[in-house]
């Protein structure tokens, strides 16, 4: 990044959106207007800085704590981490916990100013450069770029605040302070629209335009796929129960062609599902299946760091997986639940043959090679290398594996200490569950395909028959409450620590399922075998909860905004 642009991403930073910060971004700070209207690089550069802030959720913003540790899938391991104020009742509008509202204002403002002020530039000086075509192509189309972006973050701030202040141009500080807040079905819609239009107007391939310097650089960029990918998961979260309170059929039905347009159009140009194993890992950006990943900026080990167990070199241990979401993987053989008559389960061996999915994103006791640098076998017994009563040491009997760089090596002598991450913002398998949902909630029917081919249970076998999960098939004939309670299930293993279970939740206002988590405490025997006690640990939840308190100081600030109830 060159030095000027530095200077701008400055300027940009103290534009906090509905902060103190002036929000007149007319204020170049460095730079003014003019030169930077004359400055290919500086311009393009305003772009990229717009993408720098996307969300991700691999602790950055809670010390290590992950949305997991929030909801029923994690506990931490440390109890004073900023993450466990979600669920020990300290979170309210004076400890808002969440950065959301700003940083999805700072990046709308980013975009609006963008928009508002940059069009319309020749960039005269580059017109006999041999790469014209394509960087004048880049500029056209990053304000198609930035108008998605915007509606992505605009879902962010709405899916967290329900009515939220919508506005597409740059608004003053004078301005913002005076806003009120928009209904979130009426912010929906607007970001469905958008999504709509720029599907239209984004290629689908920037390496397949047939412009020189267009190439691999340009894959981290929104295309129309990201454009069908943003309306779909907008269009069910509309229609799910804490927005739409009269379960309005065609919101859901929106919701079935929405997800239904990802799934076809997928199928059409080649993206579809493979291993689920390929999701994982430093190139997990390149398999077939995603749609867009936010692309971490340089290589890293901070996930790692957090989340190796206790005993390991390096590792502090971090977002200990709960044994709730160790009961969601049901048994392979069955396809059964553990608890449900027939299942196959062992109480002696119970984590022996159950969804492969378990063992990719899981580490259980007596696990090897994990990372691949410990010669040591995995102990979450009392007593155990990688155990209580060790301060910090997995408080469920487990540690987490998905997402995390096994061959990542953290002892002092290592030379692999870091690697390539990825967040996963949309992948395929997400879209067929969606689409499941959907569609059953439209139909009421497991097995009714509406106007669309497929019925939801054909949608979540798809899933589970995965190269390599291979789950048994749900049959036909489940009841709705049968089939939602798979489906949900399902959705938790499939989606296991991708950030979507706390959102789901709350949607779905399912919240008296964040009022405890399951421990799973083990101990050895005299004999060597190993004993499983669940404990079960209470935590905090109110229904407020299901939407976010607005911070007390935007508030203060402007009068026109209204709180939360509850809060």
């Amino acid at each position: 990044m060159s030095m000027r642009i530095k200077k701008l991403v400055t300027g940009m930073a103290c534009v906090a959106a509905l902060t103190a910060c002036n929000m007149d971004y007319h204020e170049y700070n460095n730079y003014n207007q003019e030169y930077l209207s004359q400055n290919y690089d500086e311009v393009i550069g305003m772009l990229t800085n717009i993408y720098d802030q996307l969300d991700y959720d691999f602790g950055q913003d809670y010390s290590g704590g992950m949305l997991a540790s929030a909801c029923d899938e994690a506990d931490y391991a440390y109890a004073d981490n900023d993450i466990c104020d979600f669920t020990n009742g300290s979170w309210s509008p004076s400890n808002p916990l969440s950065t959301i509202w700003t940083d999805s204002y700072r990046a709308i403002q980013m975009c609006n100013q963008y928009i508002d002020n940059f069009q319309g530039l020749t960039f005269e000086d580059l017109q006999l450069n041999d790469e014209y075509r394509s960087h004048y192509f880049r500029y056209k189309n990053s304000f198609h770029e930035a108008r998605l972006l915007r509606a992505y973050f605009y879902f962010n701030v709405a899916r967290a605040y329900g009515d939220v202040p919508y506005f597409t141009k740059m608004a003053t500080t004078e301005n913002v302070n005076t806003l009120t807040r928009t209904p979130v079905q009426d912010v929906f819609d607007s970001i469905i629209v958008v999504c709509d239009q720029m599907y239209q107007q984004l290629p689908a391939d920037y390496t397949n335009l047939g412009l020189d310097g267009i190439a691999p650089a340009e894959n981290g960029r929104v295309t129309r796929y990201v454009a069908l990918a943003l309306k779909a998961r907008t269009a069910l979260y509309a229609a799910s129960p804490l927005f739409n309170e009269n379960n309005d059929p065609e919101l859901w039905r929106r919701a079935a062609e929405a997800n239904k347009a990802v799934i076809d159009t997928c199928a059409k140009y080649g993206i579809a599902l493979g291993n689920y194993s390929d999701l994982w890992g430093p190139n997990n950006y390149s398999a077939k299946e995603m749609i867009f990943v936010r692309r971490y900026n340089g290589n890293i080990s901070d996930l790692e760091e957090y989340n190796f167990p206790i005993g390991v070199p390096g590792g502090n241990s971090g977002n200990c997986p709960t044994q709730n979401m160790v009961d969601a993987y049901e048994m392979q053989a069955t396809g059964l639940a553990w608890d449900e008559p027939g299942s196959g389960y062992d109480a002696a061996n119970p984590y022996e043959g159950r969804d492969p999915r378990f063992y990719l994103t899981i580490v259980k006791n007596g696990d090897t090679g994990w990372p691949s640098k410990n010669t040591s076998a995995i102990e979450t017994f009392y007593g155990g290398v990688n155990a209580e009563p060790i301060s910090g040491a997995t408080p469920t009997g487990y540690y987490l594996k998905k997402y995390l760089d096994s061959n990542i090596d953290l002892s002092a002598s290592s030379t692999t200490k870091t690697s390539r991450h990825s967040w996963i913002t949309y992948r395929l398998g997400e879209f067929y569950l969606n689409y499941a949902e959907a569609v059953f909630r439209y139909t009421g029917s497991a097995d009714a395909p509406g106007d669309w081919g497929m019925t939801a249970r054909e949608a979540v076998n798809v899933i589970r028959n995965r190269a390599d999960v291979q789950m048994p098939e749900l049959s036909t004939g489940l009841s709705a409450d049968a089939f939602w309670e798979k489906y949900e299930n399902e959705r938790m293993v499939e989606l296991a620590f991708e950030g979507h279970r706390f959102w789901d939740l709350r949607r779905w206002k399912e919240g008296d399922k964040l009022g405890s988590v399951i421990q799973m405490k083990l101990t050895k025997n005299a004999d060597g075998t190993i004993s499983y006690n669940r404990q079960t640990v209470n935590r905090t939840w109110d229904d407020k909860m299901y939407l976010f308190p607005i911070p007390q100081t935007e508030l203060m600030k402007n009068p026109n905004l209204t709180q939360n109830p509850g809060w």
